[in-house]
């Protein structure tokens, strides 16, 4: 296994590759997008992302990131998982993955702590915010149209005029694809791309205007449903 501390710039871009190795990625400070063929995560203090060996990823670094990595065999698969998943970090797991990747560290001590890991991961939370990536190319360019600008609050019965397809077979695609309905995504999307501006700087005020919330005071409310704390907190 390998174990590995660095860090990163704002704006940096790591290209598509693999493992041949599972791998679980941690950021104690900033914000690391991942993506993937099967949709696109956020790494941050309170998630990991764990990628299974041989899936192709890419990296988007918002604000000054600190990544934390750690490497597990494919014979000793930690977590059930055959595509990437977000998991909740705790106080406990965060300075355990810390103190793991700490430079120097002694091999023995370095193997009781990973034994900890294990353990903590194994009863860590799967969290549900993620970005999936629609296969249908109907909903594909639905998707596309959304992330272009958040700040438009874009309908359903817009959306689908200008993919071509009927409103209620497009709701049907985002049911089917992607397990809920077109608003319930549309807040995932406008979260995931919020947690990146508040990591790049933007106020609780500019990230509501940008990411689409009407109101500041909505956006908290919705932020803190998805999230779990305010947009402040997490700015902070």
């Amino acid at each position: 296994m390998s174990y590995i501390r660095h860090g990163h710039l704002p704006g940096e871009y790591i290209e598509r590759h693999q493992h041949e190795e599972h791998q679980l990625v941690y950021v104690s400070d900033g914000i690391l997008a991942v993506r993937t063929d099967h949709g696109a995560w956020v790494a941050g203090a309170q998630r990991a992302v764990w990628i299974p060996a041989h899936t192709w990823h890419e990296h988007g670094v918002h604000g000054h990131t600190t990544v934390h990595t750690l490497m597990f065999p494919t014979g000793r698969t930690t977590l059930p998982c055959t595509t990437p998943t977000v998991i909740a970090v705790g106080p406990l797991l965060r300075e355990l993955l810390i103190a793991c990747t700490e430079p120097g560290l002694a091999p023995a001590e370095r193997r009781r702590l990973l034994g900890v890991i294990n353990d903590r991961l194994l009863r860590a939370d799967i969290t549900g915010l993620q970005l999936p990536t629609a296969r249908d190319p109907r909903l594909a360019a639905a998707c596309r149209l959304v992330l272009q600008d958040l700040s438009q609050p874009r309908t359903l019965p817009w959306l689908a005029g200008r993919v071509g397809v009927g409103e209620r077979q497009l709701g049907r695609l985002f049911r089917a694809e992607f397990g809920g309905t077109y608003p319930q995504w549309r807040t995932n999307a406008r979260t995931f791309q919020a947690m990146i501006e508040l990591s790049e700087g933007a106020t609780v005020t500019q990230a509501a205007h940008r990411c689409g919330w009407a109101t500041p005071s909505a956006f908290i409310d919705s932020f803190t449903r998805v999230m779990g704390r305010t947009p402040g907190s997490y700015r902070g």
